[in-house]
């Protein structure tokens, strides 16, 4: 399984912190110094949504327990123009994985648009970057368990084709909106789009796409599968697989709080909110002490699972002036309530087959609003499995109920979305749910 490990660390030095604005980015020069050309926009971009700003070859050197180092698959790295969250352009980074294995299942071969599950806010831990080293170095020690990689493997040992994105803000200069419900369905749909366009893949405009993601990407799927129908109709979608997804974010917040492993989490969804949406910076700002804003910050340079303040400080009351958790600040304000309630998945209905999975008992993302959204969903008339798994017992710490779940699903979904390129009828269990 690949580990890297990343990030910086705020020094706090005579009990006092360093408390800057919570939306403040690393300065223009720095990013630019730092990062790749590749992943620096052009100051304008193409037209059309989906539409490949630029691509190269990359290297991928990826290995999991088992398996043997060498990826079965040629990798090509791309820029793509996708959508922010007000459905304004931007660029996106993501892989494409071409299979070195035939495609054996039914008809031609598919287009997996894989959501990664969640990498942290620092552009050093975008998916297309750690594909191309098994692990990398910079102190203090922050790790990554890249589970997406179990998955992806399994796939292309299929010959199905992939394509991975990096989402909003993970590579390239704007800050990674983490758990937002329409950016993250955006890169989705849009690295499908851009996928279909490169030579000498096979693919075609009409090449069957399956929207697949667990956790973040479990969120960023279903977002993906609800407006697939408006933003993409183009694309030949046959189905999602919605594995462990996050689909409230204040209930996350408020279902995670004083947990040390979630408060990361936490943090980075702070941050997303503030960088789109400017109206609830002044809230922040006033509603934050100097810890929390500390925490705020130091967490836009940092990958998961990382070691520093928000670990130290897991309960939300302690980074507020009141006193009070952060799900309190957002009941009372206005802005706030409007910019999370954007984030909600189950506000409309997919077009699509969905299989949704999720463990009764898991202590990331719970499973109560995930049934409300099957349940939901079912009553637009969406053919919906959902997988409860009440197996697995309840279970914290870095491999937890969540991570753990990952791997029954993983096994469940690939079966299911070789069905449904086949074009049997999709499952449903619709009449069990409440």
């Amino acid at each position: 399984m690949t580990v890297a490990l990343t990030g910086t660390l705020i020094v706090v030095g005579g009990g006092t912190i360093a408390a800057p604005h919570i939306w403040a980015q690393p300065a223009g020069e720095q990013q630019v110094a730092e990062a790749d050309d590749f992943y620096l926009p052009p100051p304008s971009l193409p037209d059309g949504r989906g539409t490949i700003v630029r691509a190269e070859p990359a290297t991928v050197a990826m290995s999991a327990p088992g398996q043997p180092g060498v990826v079965p698959a040629a990798a090509t790295r791309m820029m793509y123009v996708s959508s922010d969250t007000h459905d304004a352009p931007t660029a996106v980074v993501g892989t494409y994985l071409q299979p070195t294995v035939p495609w054996n299942g039914p008809g031609e071969r598919p287009l997996i648009a894989y959501a990664g599950g969640t990498k942290g806010q620092g552009d050093q831990c975008a998916p297309s970057k750690l594909m191309s080293t098994i692990a990398e170095f910079q102190p203090p020690l922050d790790i990554i368990f890249e589970y997406d990689l179990v998955a992806i493997r399994s796939l292309l040992n299929r010959g199905v084709a992939i394509v991975v994105t990096d989402y909003h803000g993970l590579g390239t200069p704007d800050v990674h909106d983490y758990l937002n419900r329409k950016s993250q369905a955006y890169a989705v749909l849009d690295s499908a789009r851009a996928a279909l366009q490169l030579p000498d893949t096979g693919l075609n405009p009409g090449t069957p796409v399956i929207l697949y993601g667990y956790s973040q990407g479990g969120m960023a799927s279903a977002g993906a599968a609800e407006l697939q129908s408006s933003y993409a109709p183009d694309l030949n979608v046959r189905g999602a697989y919605v594995g462990g997804p996050v689909v409230d974010d204040e209930y996350f917040i408020g279902f995670n709080d004083g947990r040390a492993d979630f408060a990361p989490s936490i943090a980075w969804i702070l941050n997303g909110i503030a960088a789109d949406y400017p109206e609830t910076r002044p809230v922040l700002d006033a509603e934050l002490n100097d810890l929390g804003k500390a925490i705020l910050q130091e967490s836009l340079g940092k990958c998961a699972v990382p070691a520093g303040l928000a670990q130290e400080h897991g309960r939300t009351s302690e980074w507020t002036t009141s006193g009070e958790p952060i799900t309190a600040v957002i009941d009372r304000s206005p802005v706030l309530q409007s910019a999370f309630a954007e984030q909600r998945i189950g506000t409309r209905a997919p077009a699509v087959p969905v299989l949704a999975a999720s463990a009764m008992n898991d202590q990331g993302a719970p499973f109560a609003p995930v049934r409300d959204v099957a349940a939901g969903w079912c009553g637009g008339g969406v053919p919906v499995q959902l997988e409860a798994n009440a197996e697995i017992p309840p279970a914290s710490g870095l491999v937890g109920t969540h991570v753990i779940a990952f791997f029954p699903a993983m096994v469940a979904s690939q079966q299911w979305l070789t069905d449904r390129l086949a074009g049997m009828p999709a499952p449903s269990n619709c009449a069990a749910l409440p």
